[in-house]
């Protein structure tokens, strides 16, 4: 997935940018995965009710 997004864009901008896309990618794939529409947990995150780390 990240390689698809590395071609479309032609490149990350920075390691951080980078690592935002794996993080953001992964908690979304994790809660697809346990059956959790992933637009509720972006409403959920944007609305500050998920904590972070």
């Amino acid at each position: 997935m990240s390689k698809v997004k590395q071609k479309v864009s032609g490149c990350f901008r920075s390691v951080e940018y980078a690592h935002a896309y794996c993080r953001i990618t992964s908690y979304l794939q994790t809660m697809t995965y346990k059956g959790v529409n992933p637009m509720i947990v972006i409403q959920m995150a944007l609305a500050g009710e998920i904590g972070g780390e």
